[in-house]
């Protein structure tokens, strides 16, 4: 008779896994809501909705999302604990678009080997993300793919659900000409556009813990810093007297100009410039090293612009001192016009829509600032 073949055999650790939800209990037990019911552990996360029922006309809003290959950066240097951030960020900043609130949200986390502590490292990041969000972490998954992963390989990615009263709902229909775009900075390049970062880091050569000048610490540590996760920021800025938002773009995959050209509505046209702002040296150097062309690094990275704002003019000034009080730089980018009154630059670009949306259009134009 041949050798019984178990589980644990076959590549799988039951005992590894249960080891790594104790270890991530005390993350997930800070990253929750009044309205969590029950704790970690069953089948399905629980949230009261009944508070819901205070609303006129809720409506759900809901995204799904990873971080791309920006997991191989975090395996490459064995630190697992601001992948999370990243993941959260990719997710709820997406829901807030909108205007909803995001109100929970689950991960799955694919691996080839369950180690307890990196998989508590990567979930202690997640939970930090949604505490900074107001978000309840109401569960998840841990698969372990022997023979299809690495042992050392792993994917994240994640789900959220969050909330928003029907008539308060932002988007291109509220968009007027005379709009002012208002930009908020990214942390740096967030988690998208890594396939060119790190097919632009090795060719050059560059090790992961080279120390580069213009960064002030090393090429790993740059890359891996967290996305910034707006969501709070953007529901306090909704809600700040004397501000009136009009519309919002989460700046990821696409770049700026196309991420934006989805929430103009047709027949307006949005002319922004590149003068008002100076890329952070992470994506300066990026082109520089890999030559890689402005048109493309521009549609593939956010170039230090991770959100961005509509709003009328008299909001500005307001809507710039509320972001700045809680620690986000921000800036007049350009302004909306009618598509008639728009100042078209000969020679430079223009996107019209983006993701399957066909509607207004956007130019960026100038140098950027030295």
């Amino acid at each position: 008779m041949s050798e019984a073949i178990t589980y644990a055999a076959a590549g799988v650790d039951v005992e590894a896994g249960d080891k790594a939800v104790e270890l991530m209990k005390a993350s997930v037990a800070r990253a929750t809501r009044s309205e969590v019911v029950g704790g970690l552990g069953g089948f399905a996360g629980l949230f009261d909705a009944s508070t819901l029922a205070r609303m006129t006309r809720p409506i759900l809003a809901t995204s799904t999302d990873g971080v791309g290959t920006k997991v191989a950066i975090a395996q490459a240097l064995d630190r697992h604990d601001t992948i999370g951030f990243d993941l959260v960020g990719m997710v709820v900043d997406d829901i807030v678009v909108c205007g909803a609130e995001p109100l929970f949200m689950t991960d799955y986390i694919a691996c080839g080997k369950v180690v307890p502590e990196r998989i508590a490292a990567i979930v202690s990041g997640i939970a930090d993300a949604c505490t900074q969000a107001r978000v309840a972490l109401v569960g998840g998954e841990t698969a372990e793919h022997p023979g299809l992963l690495g042992v050392d390989d792993y994917d994240v990615a994640g789900a959220a659900t969050g909330v928003v009263e029907y008539a308060e709902i932002l988007g291109p229909e509220r968009i007027v000409a005379g709009d002012v775009v208002l930009a908020l900075a990214s942390s740096g390049l967030h988690a998208n556009g890594f396939s060119l970062v790190r097919r632009v880091v090795a060719a050059a050569g560059w090790a992961l813990d080279r120390q580069v000048a213009e960064f002030g610490r090393s090429l790993g540590e740059e890359l891996l810093t967290p996305t910034r996760v707006y969501a709070a920021d953007i529901l306090d800025l909704i809600a700040t007297p004397g501000v009136e938002v009009h519309a919002l773009s989460h700046i990821t995959g696409g770049g700026l100009v196309a991420n934006l050209a989805r929430v103009l509505p047709a027949g307006l046209h949005a002319r922004l410039d590149r003068a008002t702002w100076t890329p952070p040296p992470v994506f300066t150097t990026i082109g520089r090293l890999g030559s890689v062309p402005g048109l493309d690094l521009e549609r593939t990275l956010n170039m230090g612009v991770g959100f961005v704002a509509m709003l009328p003019e008299a909001s500005v000034e307001a809507a710039i001192a509320q972001l700045g009080a809680r620690g986000i730089r921000a800036w007049v980018l350009g302004q909306v016009t009618t598509a008639e009154d728009a100042q078209i630059e000969d020679g430079v670009e223009i996107v019209r829509g983006a993701k399957g949306v066909h509607a207004g259009s956007v130019q960026l134009v100038g140098d950027y600032r030295a």
